[in-house]
């Protein structure tokens, strides 16, 4: 179990300094997180751009020198680079930097140096909130915009495996929907029992999947026992599966602004873990991205 971002550091650096591959890295707010991953023994970047961009730079954020720096000043180009550098092993992790997403992504599913695995990409965000317990984890608030039945099974897939890298080796999965009760008229529910019912029968990573579930049923137990539900993950879950990005979005950002929770994020369901922050995110928000990309990339290896 992950209490906080400071046990993600912490066990993160356990395999040691994982090879971060920057995609376009002339950007400021990105090398200040690289530097951070550096200074806490997480990672040593591996810079593509414009290399007369990048090395003012990294004067200004502390980082030394002779930092790897490969020049490539056409942006698509560079992605492309940063990209092959970690399907080609020298890099275990790839980040996006001052590269538009489309053709950042464009690149990390190039059919020649990309890191395709025929699974869906997925978001994966992790919150620290104020007085709970551990860290909760969501998917997807970030990309997929209403995933299809077999899209939510490649989500699931992709946040389990990668909550394994945490070392919840049997997660307890709530997947969301406004009630409890199946019906087609709310498509929602009949897909969480579709998964709660592949999960049952060994056909998804170990653990507990749930749903249709309600969000208070899921995190109080009382709620529960109110509406006369017997429920395995109820205050105990470390994962909620998004029925789309709205029900993700709004929720995730209602933790952040009323529940004042730290996030982190990844990008899941390619061959090596991505990189891929809000602008706004704080470099200290980045940081613990790295770390979580860290830990995915690194496995079983910290334990």
């Amino acid at each position: 179990m992950l209490r906080n971002f400071k046990e993600v550091l912490a066990w993160a650096r356990r395999p040691g300094q994982m090879a971060i591959s920057v995609a376009v890295a002339q950007d400021k707010d990105v090398l200040q997180a690289v530097k951070l991953a550096q200074d806490n023994g997480l990672a040593r970047p591996l810079l593509v751009g414009d290399a007369a961009a990048i090395r003012p730079l990294l004067a200004e954020v502390g980082l030394p020198a002779d930092t790897a720096v490969v020049d490539e000043k056409d942006m698509k180009q560079a992605a492309l680079t940063a990209v092959a550098l970690v399907s080609g092993g020298e890099a275990q992790v790839v980040m996006k930097g001052l590269v538009n997403t489309s053709d950042f992504l464009r690149a990390v599913l190039d059919p020649e140096v990309g890191l395709r695995t025929g699974r869906l990409l997925s978001h994966l965000a992790a919150y620290e909130v104020p007085g709970e317990p551990k860290l909760v984890f969501h998917s997807d608030g970030g990309m997929n915009i209403a995933p299809t039945l077999a899209e939510k099974r490649d989500i699931l897939v992709n946040a389990m495996v990668a909550l394994r890298a945490f070392g919840i080796e049997h997660p307890n999965v709530a997947v969301l929907t406004a009630n409890e009760q199946v019906s087609p008229r709310m498509p929602a529910t009949v897909d969480a029992q579709a998964l709660a019912e592949m999960a049952a029968a060994g056909e998804l990573p170990p653990g507990t999947v749930e749903g249709p579930i309600a969000f208070d049923v899921a995190v109080n137990p009382a709620a529960a026992r109110h509406k006369g539900l017997t429920s395995q993950v109820s205050g105990q879950v470390d994962l909620f599966l998004m029925p789309n990005i709205e029900t993700g979005n709004a929720l995730g950002k209602a933790m952040i602004h009323y529940a004042k929770a730290q996030m982190a994020g990844i990008v899941l369901g390619a061959r090596n873990p991505i990189v891929l922050t809000s602008r706004a995110e704080t470099p200290e928000g980045k940081l613990y991205s790295i770390a979580l990309a860290c830990l995915v990339a690194g496995g079983t290896e910290r334990r």
